[in-house]
């Protein structure tokens, strides 16, 4: 089989096709815009189209692309036809959305209802699309359970919730085959630790790292389930070849929830230096957000395998011998009612 990867320069993208790779015999080809990933991420085998998801056009142009001048998605397809297709392309960035609303639906779901098209007309085997934990809001109370109703809270949430209905009913009435997966707070090698908006600890990493305070915003008393990305990777490969994840919403991820505050305390226990910790300012966030994981046990078999300690220890080896790179800043498309914290220094 072939494997098209969106978002192949980015943590799940990269791991989940250094899986497939390390693995079996299939092939895998890649699309990302470079924009919150990585070119030193993808394996040197694969090839990558790099282009805008939304734009629907681009040129590809990297060392690892055979490939040159302009393409589309359309023409992707035509050309790889690929039989599998794991969309995770997105900037995952819940609590900056409300500032960036063009940007986010823009960058999630139009580039999702792209995606999708493609997957219909090409007759794709399967779509696996990772949507997010943010689907259900606040009104839902944890461990978040797939059989309650979406109610986010962000346009990040809201987003990734009408991706969600649209590949639904894309299956309904065009016969697409999907799964969707429901990652939560997923982390481990070849993550962006360079930007300062999404990824709390990898934002620890980097901060520490700079010489930097870490930040915890509000008491820290929020809680999340923080999945170490090695433990997905086997799931992901069922949710799309499995026959019982057809057209299944499923969780996936940590089963142990822990405070902001604990998830801070380890990183500072697996780093063993003297570290400063200030508190800014709270969020317009979930305070406490983690799921039920029954279904991925039962369906891809899901093991959560590695503690937050042995996952951040993974991590933060890695990380201390990552080059330095420049943190992106974000174009707001408003300002009013932005974070004191999210200014051109921090």
């Amino acid at each position: 089989m072939k494997i098209l990867i969106t978002g192949i320069a980015g943590l799940m993208g990269a791991r989940m096709a250094d899986w497939i790779l390390e693995n079996t015999d299939h092939k895998v080809v890649g699309i990302d815009d470079l924009s919150g990933g990585y070119a030193s991420n993808i394996n040197e085998n694969i090839k990558l189209y790099q282009f805008d998801l939304s734009a629907d056009k681009a040129v590809a142009g990297l060392t690892y692309s055979t490939i040159g001048g302009p393409v589309n998605l359309k023409y992707i397809f035509e050309q790889e036809k690929p039989d599998i297709v794991y969309h995770f392309a997105a900037y995952a960035a819940e609590c900056l959305s409300p500032f960036i609303r063009r940007y986010n639906y823009s960058n999630n779901l139009v580039s999702t209802a792209n995606v999708v098209n493609e997957c219909i007309r090409h007759k794709v085997k399967r779509l696996v699309f990772t949507s997010s934990m943010a689907v259900y809001g606040e009104a839902n109370k944890p461990p978040f359970d797939e059989s309650f109703i979406r109610m986010p809270k962000d346009p990040y949430g809201i987003a990734k919730a009408a991706c969600e209905a649209d590949i639904e009913i894309a299956g309904e009435q065009h016969g697409l085959d999907w799964c969707i997966i429901r990652p939560h707070n997923v982390y481990g090698i070849k993550q962006n630790i360079w930007d300062k908006y999404r990824n709390v600890l990898g934002i620890w990493m980097y901060r520490h790292m700079k010489k930097k305070p870490l930040l915890i915003y509000g008491t820290g008393n929020q809680k999340r389930a923080f999945s170490y990305i090695d433990d997905c990777l086997e799931p992901l490969w069922k949710a799309a070849t499995k026959p019982e994840a057809s057209k299944q919403i499923i969780n996936l991820g940590g089963t142990k929830e822990v405070s902001i505050l604990e998830a801070c305390q380890t990183l500072i226990k697996v780093i063993n230096e003297p570290i400063e910790v200030e508190h800014r300012e709270p969020r317009h966030e979930v305070f406490e957000a983690w799921s039920t994981y029954q279904k991925s046990i039962d369906i891809l078999d899901y093991k959560d395998n590695t503690t937050l300690e042995e996952g951040l220890s993974k991590m933060w080896e890695w990380a201390k011998y990552q080059p330095f790179k420049k943190q992106r800043n974000m174009k707001y498309e408003i300002k009013e009612n932005i974070y004191s914290y999210w200014g051109q220094n921090e």
